[in-house]
């Protein structure tokens, strides 16, 4: 057991000693109640903000309770002195003796120091990095990987139930760019001249060697098949390969991941129709017309579109988001909200790392989860900066 939980362990017998003494109502909740080291280590060893979470449902004002609380902690052996900071935080001081002791608890306890039960074994799923399956990985991935995993690590410590997750978009306009673009590379390792890899296709080296992997298994075959011919079995051989990737670098920072969900298999699944279902069951989803962009110039032409519209407004969204195209497709938030539903189904907690680039689609996704799942699963969205690296100028 850390110190923290120790502390946390005889403030909980100190505020059962003023419910026994009716200085407080039995009933209140504590869950918010931390044991922690200060912000400012000039304040103390430990502080905790008891008071200023309890006054309110105790009927009574943080500086009082945090004055009830006092002499209790103070008669505790290892406290030097406890003050009441501001509106009613308390900081403790304790005996350098308390020290020593955690640290013969750390030697003690090695690996298991620090664990604990406060997850009650509720299950979480976290997923990070899910970077698009079309290259291997880059420096800005990382950020996202190391985040995400640190997190689930300290979740798993903390007694939860964690599934680590890369949703792997699949499905698409990308991954079919990404099959052309291996496509070329195969002629090419044919023998063909392809001249300078057109504009819009992937031109890294990184498919050089799938693409010769594929002159081995299939010589020329597909080397002037019409396009519908090859895309598929291209896109999945580019996927598969790009996954691979993908799972070897992470696996070079210690990163592995329990699940790799597919969207592809998800949409063909029928999951997003029921997910659909399910919304339009509640009357969240409707079609109608989205207004007028107000980013559009007032010149520019307008032709209002009916789309299958989801009721994120009500749930704290600033408009309705658009769950299918007008031609007949869906939305990549129609099928992220599926996505989140299945995740939902094993899962109390989600958790998703995201670029800040996705800042925006935050809430929508929140609003979906919250319609799907009502309210019984959250969805914390962790928002991180990509990386940027500079390089000096040479002189």
């Amino acid at each position: 057991m850390s110190l923290y939980a120790q502390y946390s362990t005889l403030l909980d017998e100190v505020l059962d000693e003023l419910v026994a003494d009716g200085a407080l109502p039995a009933d209140l909740d504590r869950k918010n109640v931390t044991v922690e080291p200060p912000r400012d280590p000039a304040h103390g060893d430990l502080a905790t903000n008891a008071a200023m979470v309890l006054a309110k449902a105790a009927r009574t004002n943080p500086r009082a309770l945090a004055e009830a609380i006092k002499p209790k902690l103070e008669a505790l052996p290892p406290v030097t002195s406890v003050e009441i900071a501001g509106p009613g935080f308390i900081n403790l001081r304790l005996t350098p003796n308390a020290w020593r002791d955690e640290l013969k608890t750390i030697l003690r306890e090695g690996d298991e120091y620090g664990l604990s039960t406060v997850g009650a074994n509720e299950r979480v799923n976290v997923e990070y990095v899910s970077a698009n399956p079309t290259g291997p990985m880059h420096v800005g991935h990382c950020r996202g990987a190391v985040v995400g995993d640190a997190l689930a690590r300290v979740l798993e410590a903390a007694g939860f139930r964690v599934t680590k997750e890369y949703y792997l978009n699949d499905a698409g306009a990308q991954v079919d760019v990404l099959a052309r673009s291996l496509h070329l590379r195969y002629r090419e390792a044919l023998g063909q001249d392809i001249g300078e890899i057109p504009e819009g296709l992937y031109p890294g080296d990184y498919l050089v060697p799938v693409a010769t992997a594929l002159t081995a298994e299939f010589g020329d075959k597909y080397a002037n098949q019409p396009e519908a011919e090859w895309l598929p079995l291209f896109r999945e051989r580019g996927i598969a390969a790009m996954v691979d990737l993908i799972k070897h670098d992470l696996g070079l920072l210690g990163i592995h991941h329990d699940h790799f969900a597919s969207e592809d298999k998800l949409q063909k699944s029928g999951s997003v129709e029921k997910a659909m279902d399910v919304l339009r069951d509640k009357g969240l989803v409707y079609e109608g017309e989205l207004e007028r962009p107000k980013s559009l110039d007032p010149h520019d032409e307008w032709e209002p579109v009916e789309l299958t519209l989801f009721r994120s407004s009500q749930f704290g969204d600033d408009q309705d988001r658009p769950m299918k195209k007008s031609d007949g497709s869906w939305t990549y938030f129609g099928a992220d909200a599926a996505y989140h539903w299945q995740k939902a189904q094993n899962a109390d907690h989600l958790v998703n790392i995201w670029g800040a680039d996705h800042a925006g689609t935050v809430k929508r996704v929140q609003s979906a989860v919250k319609a799907l799942t009502d309210g019984r699963v959250d969805l914390d969205v962790k928002l991180i900066q990509m990386v940027a690296c500079s390089v000096p100028a040479s002189r």
